[in-house]
């Protein structure tokens, strides 16, 4: 019965009423995969799969012209007469016979030089001819992989949801998307409603293949998904290519096209080599088969991708519009080798389209009702591409997998295994899941949640928690309890949490926590438990100060509107001074003066404490907009995706009352305002500012202070935008008026890419502006230009920077070594 399943569903890939259908190969009988395949003057089109097949859905029979283009050979006419479905119809394409001519040899200037600025001049009027259309997107995903590993770091990779055969290769992912689409180019806008959606093996079936996320437009600049790659048809783009004319040829209409080979003046920049099919004439684009690197994207793990675009000419707007698009990708990480590749088609464009203003709203993407719940003769019928023999096994296979690893049974046996318990697991932790009830329960172990500082010594934690999801709509709750230990201070802390969160969507959440803990004098923990643990057991710097806190506190949040984010929390605490315990250190008693104390005032004093003990409550209610958010609507989840055009404004109202101390009570308010402004060939400009005022100055505990967060490392792993370089930790504070701004630009190539010799190298400039002032003390200002994108090959993870401080008339220098990640 099964083998009757499959040979029906193999039969039905290709058969469906009113299609055109076929094979594509070259002259030697290979298939030829990602082939244009449409109508002769007219939007309907597909294109061909990895065997050269081919589908094309008409309306009716009749007199048709069907045209077959594919970069590197002779675009085919076939002019056919349909009186019946399905229409068999085969072409053989002739590799292109590209001519350099007398003329392009003989001349003194580069005629691909002047071709490519008649393109650059052109981009405007060309766009301008599609600035408003509707289409039909269709996209696929195919990734595959070979000898995958068995295991890694000593976990089992299992066998990628059923794809993999004895040789562990197959394809690990396989999606689909038909959607409809909507563009306007002045102010830019897109909306997406996806029709149908598809994933080997899943049962939500929704697909990450966006059109927006796929659409690379090079008339451009810049390609942002590519890490804003510079378009080789950009306004500054003879800063980063050459040109060469390979020849010329006609394409089936009598248009002149000429391919051009895209040579990189450095092979570091963030830029693209291949060639581009143009117009002449016209001076647009007919196709495009380019590829980059990780190194220009900045994914080390990339080899290399490969765009190819192919555009047809649109009689009724004159004009070259897109077609046919694929990215092929081949990744190499860890063992791992996975390759694939995107292909996507568009069709059916309406170029004078209805748009009223609920046309775009800050929702781009929309689900229709049972979108992925489209069974195989729905697909069969809608898809422009056929599957292969190979992706119908796949789907075949996994969703027949599907049923059975759904199974009580199944999961059960699945568990058994993972949940052995193993010798490394009393140190390391240990999780026991219930994946049938989709629950599990931790252990936390100790050994990566040690630590160590002054006050407790070498110190550590370990723990039990518990998960559970209650459905597959975000709704689920877990709790936990933790116990730290100082072996110096011989101290137990014992902590206790419980969180639940209702949906995906609004993302409801409440939390309670309660216990003893130690958390640092600024709130905002400028210093990293690694930095301090290695400064003081190497250096004898132990920066950070801590003190002890006996609390409960519950909190609430929730997105009350779309990019308004609503938070509160109230937390009653008794919080006590701490001091040193032990002297321990790697480093000699000496080295750097020796410790200091745990008061952060004065940390020549350990005798005395930075504030007195006392109880007090907290009281914090706060806001986070994100202007102009736009958003995704899956099926069962929301997902922001913010507005590049618009800051992030946080705003928070702190109360600190019922204190021991009525002195101690204080109102603050707070604002925080940032931005990542994408300035596209020029690199990346990035700001944050914060503020914030008491209402009344009074003798409040030292922790409730506005502090600024300082930097006393050579190598610290904190966010750029939110300390200080050479500022010491604990030196500014207000009980009053408070301000700082964070600023940076990262150039990328656009400044160093045009000195010679260093253009080499490949480096990014990055210049940066820092200043912080509170009412009661005089302004500090930085001042820092640095070098990004240090290291080797595709590996660039370095950054320094030149730091230059002033306070008050006293200036200061120095070297920050940064991951630029951070």
């Amino acid at each position: 019965m099964k083998k009757i399943t499959f040979l029906f569903l193999l039969f039905t890939v290709f058969v469906s009423t009113a299609q055109i259908k076929g094979v594509i190969t070259d002259k030697n009988n290979e298939p030829l995969s990602s082939v244009s395949i449409y109508l002769d003057k007219t939007n309907t089109g597909t294109t061909s799969n990895d065997n050269g097949e081919y589908v094309l859905t008409l309306s009716k029979k009749g007199n048709y012209t069907v045209v077959f283009q594919f970069l590197g050979y002779e675009t085919l006419k076939k002019e056919v007469n349909i009186t019946s479905f399905p229409f068999e119809l085969n072409a053989i394409l002739e590799e292109e016979n590209v001519v350099l001519n007398e003329i392009s040899i003989s001349t003194k200037d580069n005629p691909a030089n002047a071709i490519i600025r008649n393109v650059i001049e052109n981009k405007e009027k060309n766009t301008d001819k599609y600035a408003n259309y509707t289409a039909k997107f269709y996209s696929r995903g195919l990734t595959k992989i070979k000898d995958a590993p068995e295991s890694f770091l000593g976990q089992s990779m299992g066998d990628f949801g059923g794809g993999l055969d004895s040789t562990r290769s197959g394809i690990i992912y396989l999606s689909e998307t038909f959607s409809n689409i909507s563009f306007q180019k002045n102010p830019k806008k897109f909306k997406e409603n996806i029709v149908a959606s598809k994933v080997s093996g899943q049962d939500n079936g929704v697909s990450f293949n966006r059109a927006e996320d796929s659409s690379i437009n090079l008339y451009e600049n810049s390609i942002a998904i590519f890490n804003n790659l510079i378009s080789p048809i950009s306004t500054n783009a003879f800063s980063y290519y050459n040109y060469k004319l390979e020849g010329t040829f006609y394409d089936t209409n009598g248009k002149l096209i000429n391919k051009i080979n895209i040579i990189p003046k450095r092979k570091g920049d963030r830029i693209f080599e291949g060639s581009l099919y143009i117009v002449e004439d016209d001076w647009a684009l007919y196709g495009a088969d380019v590829t980059t690197t990780g190194s220009q994207i900045n994914i080390p793990i990339v080899n290399s991708l490969t765009l190819k675009q192919s555009y047809g000419y649109s009689n009724e707007i004159n004009a070259w519009v897109l077609k046919t698009q694929t990215i092929d990708f081949d990744i190499e990480f860890f063992g791992f080798k996975p390759n694939g590749k995107f292909s996507y088609v568009y069709s059916d464009y309406n170029f004078q389209p209805n748009f009223t203003e609920k046309t775009f709203t800050n929702e781009v993407l929309t689900f229709e009702k049972n979108a992925t719940e489209k069974d195989s003769l729905y697909w069969n019928k809608l898809r422009p591409v056929p599957l292969t023999k190979e992706e119908t096994t796949d789907y075949y296979i996994k969703d027949s997998i599907k049923v059975v690893r759904k199974s009580k049974k199944y999961l059960d046996s699945v568990d058994a295994k993972g949940n052995k318990f193993k010798w490394s697991d009393p140190l390391m932790g240990y999780t026991h899941r219930n994946s049938y009830k989709n629950s599990s329960f931790s252990y936390n172990g100790p050994l990566l949640r040690t630590s160590f500082n002054t006050v407790q010594g070498f110190n550590t934690s370990a723990g039990f928690s518990y998960f559970e999801e209650i459905n597959e709509n975000g709704k689920w709750w877990n709790a936990g309890v933790n116990v730290n230990y100082g072996l110096s201070d011989e101290r137990v802390r014992p902590t206790f949490y419980f969180s639940k969160k209702w949906n995906n969507f609004s993302k409801p959440r409440l939390s309670i926590f309660g216990g003893v803990t130690t958390p640092q004098f600024n709130g905002r923990e400028p210093i990293l438990k690694l930095n301090n643990l290695f400064s003081s057991l190497l250096d004898r710097f132990n920066y950070m100060k801590i003190y002890e806190k006996q609390f409960a506190k519950v909190s609430y949040s929730e997105e009350i509107k779309n990019g308004i984010y609503f938070s509160s929390s109230l937390e009653y605490a008794k919080r006590n001074p701490l001091f040193n315990t032990t002297n321990y250190s790697f480093a000699p008693q000496d080295k750097n003066g020796g410790y200091t104390s745990n008061n952060p005032l004065d940390p020549t004093d350990f005798t005395n404490a930075a504030f007195y003990s006392h109880n007090i409550a907290i009281l914090n209610v706060g806001a986070t907009i994100v202007f102009g958010q736009k958003y995704l609507s899956y099926p069962n989840r929301k997902v922001s995706v913010g507005n590049a055009k618009f800051p992030t404004l946080n705003v928070q109202y702190t109360k600190s009352f019922a204190a021991s101390n009525a002195e101690l009570n204080s109102d603050l308010f707070t604002a925080n305002l940032r931005q990542n402004v994408n300035a596209g060939n020029y690199g990346q400009f990035e700001y944050n500012i914060r503020g914030g005022i008491f209402l009344k100055q009074k003798d409040i505990a030292f922790m409730d202070y506005l502090q600024a967060n300082g930097n006393q490392l050579t190598f610290p792993l904190d966010n750029q935008l939110t300390s200080f370089g050479l500022l010491e930790y604990y030196k500014f504070y207000t009980n009053d008026k408070y301000a700082e701004m964070h600023a940076q630009h990262n150039f990328k190539g656009a400044v160093l890419g045009k000195v010679p010799l260093l253009n080499k190298l490949n480096l990014h400039l990055v210049g940066g502006v820092k200043g912080l002032f509170m009412a009661d003390k005089k302004p500090y200002t930085e001042f820092s230009v640095g070098l990004d994108n240090i290291g080797f090959g595709k590996w660039r993870f370095l950054r320094v920077d030149y730091v230059h401080s002033n306070y008050g008339g006293v200036s200061n220098d120095g070297f920050l070594f940064r991951l630029s990640l951070f």
